[in-house]
This record gives C-alpha cells, structure tokens and sequence, in this order.
C-alpha cells in the first residue's frame, strides 16, 4: 500500500464553491470524481478532507496531491516530471 497519493491531475479543477455547502476533496488520488471524493481510499491511510465553504466562490482545486493547501492548487503541479 502507498503511502504517497496517486496524482490524479496535472493542472487544477475549477470547481464553484457554494456557501454553506460540505465538501470532501479527494486526498489519495484514486477517486472517479476528481477532484472529489467517492470512497476509493477504504482500506488505505488516506482520508478525504472536509470541509464546508465559509463563501460562494470559485477555487481551483488540486489534483496532483501534492498541495500544502488543504484542497486549494497551490502550483504544486508545476514540478512534477
């Protein structure tokens, strides 16, 4: 088993937040529904982070995995080979 998250993306999803709303941002990379979650970690370290946007807006959210913003892109994605 991995302990390194599978890269799912090599560029960030844009994804409309909704205010109030909780969403699961998918951590290990192996999910169907980037950049979300649908259980595809079961049986492994990882877990889905949640959360529940404070505001509507847009974000850009990570799909390599390799972010050190919770679920937000961070350009992380630039340095992989």
């Amino acid at each position: 088993m991995s302990k390194e998250p599978k890269i799912a993306g090599k560029s960030p999803i844009r994804v409309e937040l909704e205010a109030g709303k909780t969403y699961a941002w998918c951590s290990c990379g192996e999910s169907t529904n980037q950049p979300f979650c649908d259980g595809s970690h079961k049986g492994t370290d990882f877990t889905p982070v949640v959360f529940t946007a404070e505001v509507s807006k847009p974000c850009g959210m990570c799909t390599c995995k390799q972010t050190k913003n919770d679920y937000s892109c961070d350009g992380s994605h630039k340095s992989l080979a």
